[in-house]
C-alpha cells in the first residue's frame, strides 16, 4: 500500500507521511509541491525534511502538467543519495528525462511511469513499472503489458499496448480523474459521484470512453 502524502506545506507533508507510517503504509507518494513553485533548491530540502523526520520509504512524484512546478533530473539524482527516497514517479512523458534517470541513478531509485502513453518504451528502456492511471480501469491488461515490457519482449508488449491506446487517450479527454470514475461507474464498481469541484464526465464523451473500454476488453 503505497499512500499519497504529498503537500505544498513541507510540514503538512510530514504530518501526512508520519499518519501514513503509523498506519501501515508500505510506502509513500511525494509529489512536488504544487502551486507556490519552489525553486530547485526548495525542492530539494523540501523532501529532504521529509526524508529526514519519517523513516518510511517514499517515492518522489514529479508531474508538472498538473503542478506547475518540475523537478530537474539534477534534484532527483541529489535526492537519489537519501535513505528513505527508494523511487520516482516521472510523469513528463518525456522518455529522454526519463532514460537519463535510469542511467543516472537506476542502481539506487526505482523509476516508474506515471504517464500510460509512453510507460512500455520507459519499462523496455531499463524503467521499474509503473505508477498508472489506465490500470484502474483495465487492470489486468496494464499488469500484463508491465510484465511483458518489464522481460524485454517488445513484440508481445506491442501488441498489448495497442489494445490500450484508446483507452490511455479516453480516460483525459477530461480531467483526470473524471473519466476514470466515470469508467468504473460503468463496470458497477463505484456510485456515480464525484466531489467537486470536480464534475460528472460530459455526455458529449461518452461513447468515445466505452468504444475505447470496450477495445480493452473491459
Amino acid at each position: 500500500m503505497v499512500a499519497g502524502t504529498g503537500a505544498n506545506s513541507t510540514w503538512e507533508a510530514i504530518e501526512l507521511t508520519r499518519a501514513a507510517a503509523t498506519a501501515g503504509a508500505d510506502a509513500c507518494l511525494l509529489v512536488t509541491p504544487y502551486y507556490n513553485r519552489p525553486t530547485q533548491r526548495g525542492l530539494f530540502e523540501h523532501f529532504k525534511a521529509i526524508n529526514d523526520a519519517v523513516a518510511v520509504p517514499q517515492i518522489l512524484y514529479n508531474v508538472p502538467g498538473r503542478t506547475a512546478v518540475d523537478m530537474s533530473n539534477d534534484t532527483v539524482v541529489r535526492l537519489a543519495e537519501l535513505d528513505n527516497i527508494v523511487g520516482i514517479k516521472d510523469a513528463t512523458g518525456d522518455l529522454a528525462r526519463g532514460v537519463d534517470l535510469i542511467q543516472r541513478c537506476g542502481e539506487v531509485l526505482a523509476i516508474y511511469s506515471g504517464d500510460d502513453p509512453t510507460a512500455m518504451e520507459l519499462m523496455l528502456a531499463g524503467g521499474n513499472g509503473n505508477i498508472s492511471v489506465t490500470a484502474n480501469v483495465a487492470p489486468a491488461l496494464m499488469a500484463q503489458l508491465c510484465a511483458l515490457s518489464l522481460a524485454g519482449e517488445r513484440a508481445q508488449a506491442e501488441v498489448v499496448n495497442a489494445r490500450l491506446a484508446p483507452l490511455n487517450k479516453a480516460l483525459f479527454v477530461e480531467s483526470n480523474p473524471i473519466p476514470v470514475k466515470w469508467a468504473l461507474n460503468q463496470r458497477g464498481l463505484i456510485g456515480d459521484g464525484i466531489r467537486l469541484p470536480l464534475t460528472t464526465l460530459d455526455e458529449r464523451y461518452h461513447t468515445e470512453v466505452l468504444e475505447a473500454m470496450a477495445a480493452a476488453g473491459v
